[in-house]
């Protein structure tokens, strides 16, 4: 990825963490689900199981239409009714939706291989999702903007002033890279222009804005639970933070040396008491326990990338899948 600049948790002392098996060896925990990784070196998705078996890939021969393509997908996220996952292509400055039924893309957004801020372009999107009202939330970093498509009418608003990147929300935005919902209706959205984190509302209303704690290059942060805050430092070493609405300290995974995170561009909160993160250029996803500090399981092999089953190649998003979708089973 280019960047710029309801579970509850134990909170313990910081230590080092103790490095577990690669994937195909035996790991202490067990994910809950199926997840689906954005492998944007592989230009892929793959959905693994928790045993870490390729259930299922995307794109496969017959996916694609004739010169349609698919690359560098760096951030990967479910429709609310678990049917559609929306793919954000950034080097290739495309978003997607793909029909999971079908395995077509059935909406495109941008224009490939250019980065732009005319009409029906994006310029380095990272993360979108699907609102539940069917419109598209894209964090259009370049363009300093959070852009709403429609993708009925392709008709689209915003927040933030295109090609303004400085932090004054919801008028200006400094590149921002996130924009998660929290449980209570409202929007967290991580501007990497000056390290901001603003919780506000789709009609702009700033609720506060703060800084991560002792983060350098915040990265789509998200909520964990009332007033507990996740992020990441897309940095080497990397770490991920726990921090709340004043922007206090309230827990830091970051290993030194080489066991260190390096560029983790996103963690999302698994069940409570777990965090699943990517570790970009180690070329895995991992799973830390909170109380212990410890990665209790992992796919890929640390600073290996690869195409075979068991490796991937700057993973740089996931989800967890939903049971409403039908790849929850597989």
């Amino acid at each position: 990825m280019t960047k710029l600049r309801s579970t509850a948790f134990v909170l313990v002392p910081f230590i080092l963490l103790t490095l577990v098996p690669a994937a195909g060896a035996v790991n202490s925990y067990s994910p809950p689900g199926n997840i689906i990784i954005a492998d944007e070196g592989n230009n892929r998705l793959v959905l693994i199981n928790p045993q870490g078996q390729v259930k299922w890939t995307f794109p496969q021969k017959g996916d694609l239409k004739p010169g349609q393509t698919f690359e560098t997908p760096d951030d990967v996220f479910f429709s609310p009714d678990g049917t559609k996952l929306i793919a954000t292509e950034s080097e290739h400055q495309m978003v997607s939706i793909i029909d999971i039924a079908t395995r077509k893309i059935i909406f495109e957004y941008g224009v490939a291989d250019k980065g732009s801020s005319k009409k029906g372009s994006l310029n380095n999107p990272d993360d979108a999702i699907m609102l539940k009202s069917g419109r598209l939330l894209i964090a259009d970093i370049k363009n300093c903007r959070l852009l709403f498509v429609n993708p009925v009418t392709r008709g689209t608003s915003q927040l933030g002033t295109t090609g303004v990147c400085s932090h004054k929300p919801p008028k200006y935005l400094g590149s921002p890279n996130g924009a998660f919902p929290m449980k209570d209706g409202r929007f967290l959205v991580t501007e990497i222009n000056n390290d901001w984190i603003d919780a506000m509302t789709l009609a702009g209303k700033v609720s506060w804005s703060v800084h991560a704690p002792g983060v350098s290059y915040p990265s789509d942060a998200n909520e964990v639970s009332p007033n507990v805050y996740l992020t990441v430092d897309f940095v080497k070493p990397g770490q991920i933070v726990l921090f709340n609405s004043k922007g206090k300290l309230l827990w830091k995974f970051k290993p030194l040396g080489a066991l260190a995170l390096n560029h983790t561009s996103l963690a999302l909160p698994l069940v409570p008491g777990k965090i699943i993160a990517t570790d970009d250029a180690n070329h895995r996803i991992i799973i830390v326990d909170v109380a212990t500090k410890k990665i209790v399981w992992q796919y890929g092999h640390m600073k290996k990338a690869g195409t075979a089953v068991g490796y991937l190649n700057n993973p740089d998003g996931l989800d967890v899948v939903p049971s409403n979708s039908p790849l929850a089973n597989l």
